[in-house]
């Protein structure tokens, strides 16, 4: 009755998992402000999700995609940047495909012909070649010039907006390309055009495009002090931690009610229903990882056949991820310079009501407790692996629970 066709729990896999936990105010700012306001022609900036591995961020924006593709807007495929890759090259041939969505192939202007050739050559060539030899445009002008025609025909079109999403942007380390690249899709999610309104006055209004970014906290520092402001301006940062328990319990409370509906195999639908108890181990088990809630509930999933998850299934499919969960959270660890590394450690060592500023400082062997001030702020601000107030607790739940317990065993 359960197998891994109708298995609903995707771990890792990028796509939109059946079971959706949390997630309600990034999703609510898509529906609420961002999509909203670009329609009607208000500035708004773009948007960059970053966090830690496993947190759900290229996940998180591709839901937004879908619900934008059953709106009806224009959207590229989730744009992965490879180590390496020349982004570009890479954006170029997703614009083109925006620009042939939106029916401006087939466009008489030549200043739409023109822009268009000039991105088939970015597309083709990528930033290191095009237009070395030729007069015209830098790359990313050449990307605004085609992101301003774009906008333009989704004005045409009417309830539109055209939806881009780079995913990996901390792979971009080639400093210029990554300029050229923000500063391409700032100017286009900046630019204003008059248009006739009903009555015929003119007014200004803003394109009907907006920009996803997501990718590791270490973005964060390539977008520092030289160009900091500019991207700030355009792009509102928000750096994702775990989900509450609450919203992990009610992703499974269908389970647990009415149960998950599946084929029986005679043609027919049939229910999986979870215990109670189970749905709570789970959520334990996970603390708080969007990963690893997947990843407990695949494995539950395959460790009956019957129609109830039970404890026992829960804990059986468990001891069979503990491994992934394990490598999960080193490879979280691994990433961090030794300070950071040293000062988890060190904070983890304390009792909870012992976790201040001044004594990890101190066990750090530091002489002020301001030595630690900077490490403290970056695992908080651009990790989100920490929350600092009088009392110093983890965010990131899954680390503590790997640095002060026995944890992933159950």
């Amino acid at each position: 009755m359960r197998d891994a066709l109708n298995n609903p729990f995707s771990p890792g896999s990028d796509t939109v998992p059946d079971v959706w936990a949390g997630r309600t105010e990034q999703l609510s700012d898509w529906r609420d402000v961002v999509r909203p306001r670009r329609l009607a022609g208000l500035p708004e900036r773009g948007r960059t999700i970053l966090g830690e591995p496993g947190l759900g961020k290229s996940t998180l924006v591709r839901r937004i995609a879908e619900e934008a593709e059953r709106a009806g807007d224009w959207v590229t495929p989730q744009l992965r940047i490879p180590s390496g890759a020349d982004p570009l090259k890479l954006v170029a041939g997703a614009i083109l495909k925006l620009a042939t969505e939106a029916g401006l192939a087939s466009a008489r202007e030549k200043r739409i012909g023109d822009a268009m050739a000039r991105v088939q050559e970015v597309a083709a060539a990528g930033i290191s070649l095009t237009l070395r030899a030729t007069a015209g445009p830098e790359p990313y002008t050449a990307l605004t010039e085609l992101l301003v025609e774009v906008g333009n025909a989704a004005i045409a079109h009417g309830h539109v907006i055209a939806l881009i999403h780079i995913d990996e942007i901390q792979n971009i380390t080639d400093e210029k390309a990554l300029s050229q690249l923000l500063i391409a899709l700032g100017d286009a999610l900046s630019h204003q055009v008059v248009v006739t309104v009903p009555g015929g006055a003119k007014v200004t209004r803003s394109l009907p495009i907006e920009v996803y970014l997501t990718g590791l906290p270490d973005f964060e520092d390539m977008t520092g002090a030289r160009k900091g402001a500019t991207f700030a301006r355009r792009f509102k940062t928000t750096t994702l931690s775990g989900i509450d328990d609450e919203d992990l319990a009610e992703a499974l409370q269908e389970f647990v009610l009415e149960g998950w509906e599946v084929p029986d195999g005679s043609g027919g639908t049939t229910r999986i229903r979870m215990e109670q108890d189970a749905a709570s181990l789970i959520v334990d088990v996970c603390r708080g990882e969007p990963f690893l809630f997947q990843l407990a509930g695949e494995q539950a999933w395959y460790a009956g056949r019957g129609d109830t998850i039970t404890v026992d299934e829960v804990r059986t499919g468990w001891r069979g991820a503990q491994r992934e969960a394990t490598a999960h959270v080193e490879r979280i660890l691994e990433r961090l310079p030794s300070r950071e590394t040293q000062f988890l450690q060190t904070m983890a060592s304390l009792p909870v009501a012992d976790r201040t500023l001044t004594n990890i400082a101190r066990q750090m062997g530091l002489e002020k407790a301001t030595d630690a001030g900077p490490t403290s702020q970056r695992l908080d601000t651009v990790r989100g692996i920490i929350g600092r107030g009088r009392l110093y607790t983890f965010r990131h739940r899954a680390v503590e629970a790997y640095l002060t317990s026995s944890w992933p065993n159950v």
